[in-house]
């Protein structure tokens, strides 16, 4: 239904005589920019396990693990809104060139502090706030290149040619990083600077539309504009929410989990596969995005996916070990997939391009406020309480914050938009 609405508005845009859009397997500029923010991707995916691993073999302290994901997370959150303005207000290409550039510094400046034997924890905190700082710009701006060189009725398949780069980077990304600490503490962080300086190299060699046609400064709204723009939609507002706390959670469960299963014995490398699970699931439901939005409405979905995350946030404490969790965490994945480009159809195409930076950035701004506490709060608990008491907390968190919206009627009765009201429902 939804790939229809899409189909049917992109037909309309394009007119009778124009010539056939160059098939998206032959479109030079699209592929380069997909192959570049997949290496940033797979670069992050890789940081995101090895950081909190280096910090442990370091510190020996969960709260310090914890503390890096929360300072990086923080970064992303607190810079966010100015990342949206400036997407629509500066060049674009050169944005994400200076991003691009600044996560390479900072990921190689690791490996060559351990070999000067001057790695701190200081330094590590703060190529966390870099790496978060980095991507509260380039986040946005990755999305919008993407879409900017690509036709639009060949949105849907550069859609799902993208969920497959998100997901089999997320997939690549934890066994990757338990693989390569294993073979040094150093090998991750420069196959991380690597993969940073393969994304900075597409967003040189590539152009793409650098400006909206009307810029920032010419509109009313300003930065915020974004958040005012979520705030006046009656489904938005509760469908963020829920995404938020599915966020919060998955943030809380990486540590506790990863601490359970090194508690029983399980090898940096297993621990990066079981937690790949998720993104494994993932990559299997991006086959099956066309036939969950036909099966479901995108509220039903979204409340579905999110219930089935309590139960996988017990799941470690069954027997099975590694196992036991990558089961869990590919079921869970399963629906990311729909997910995604449900708030894609949702949101960020329905919005002008000289305000889809600012909404972008609100939307990824609120999707990560709840990250930092969650990351935080487990480690901190961690020093206090067992790793089976830590995620029973979650569950039952998770559970307590998604009544209100199972109750509520607003999501259960949502509908996709169609190419006549989708500019009404916002």
């Amino acid at each position: 239904m939804a790939g229809q609405a899409q189909r049917t508005t992109a037909e309309a845009e394009q007119g009778p005589g124009s010539p056939p859009p160059v098939p998206l397997r032959r479109n030079l500029r699209f592929q380069a920019l997909w192959a570049g923010q997949a290496a940033a991707t797979l670069g992050m995916r890789v940081g995101d396990t090895a950081y909190p691993l280096l910090v442990l073999a370091l510190t020996g302290s969960s709260t310090a693990a914890g503390a890096f994901g929360a300072l990086q997370m923080t970064a992303t959150l607190l810079l966010g809104v100015h990342g949206g303005a400036v997407a629509d207000r500066l060049d674009r290409r050169k944005v994400l060139i200076a991003a691009d550039a600044a996560r390479l510094l900072a990921s190689a400046s690791v490996p060559a502090a351990m070999a000067l034997h001057r790695l701190t924890l200081a330094h590590l905190l703060v190529v966390a706030v870099v790496v978060g700082a980095t991507i509260a710009y380039s986040g946005p701006l990755r999305m919008l290149a993407l879409r900017s060189v690509v036709a639009p009725e060949q949105l849907p398949q550069a859609l799902a040619q993208d969920e497959a780069r998100m997901s089999g980077a997320a997939l690549a990304g934890p066994p990757l990083a338990g693989f390569l600490f294993g073979l040094g503490r150093s090998v991750p962080f420069l196959g991380a600077a690597l993969a940073s300086l393969l994304a900075l190299t597409a967003a040189v060699a590539v152009r793409f539309p650098g400006r909206p046609e009307r810029a920032a400064e010419q509109q009313p709204g300003g930065a915020l504009a974004g958040f005012r723009l979520i705030a006046a939609s009656p489904l938005l507002r509760p469908a963020l929410g829920v995404l938020l706390m599915i966020n919060l959670a998955g943030a809380a469960l990486v540590l506790p989990v990863m601490v359970l299963l090194k508690d029983h014995g399980t090898t940096s490398g297993g621990i990066g596969l079981a937690l790949a699970g998720e993104a494994l699931g993932a990559l299997a439901g991006t086959l099956l995005v066309s036939r969950l939005h036909r099966l479901a409405g995108p509220g039903v979905l979204l409340l579905v996916t999110a219930w089935a995350a309590v139960p996988v946030t017990l799941a470690p404490l069954l027997p099975g070990g590694a196992a036991t969790v990558f089961a869990a965490l590919f079921v869970a994945g399963v629906g990311i997939p729909a997910l995604r480009v449900m708030l894609d159809l949702l949101v960020f195409q329905q919005v002008p391009d000289e305000l889809r930076g600012r909404v972008i950035a609100a939307t990824m701004t609120l999707l990560t406020a709840g990250m930092p506490a969650g990351t935080l709060g487990s480690g901190l608990l961690l020093d206090h309480l067992s790793p089976a008491a830590v995620l029973t907390a979650i569950a039952a968190l998770l559970a307590a914050a998604l009544l209100p919206s199972t109750v509520g009627r607003t999501l259960r009765r949502a509908a996709w938009p169609t190419a006549q009201t989708s500019a009404d429902r916002l």
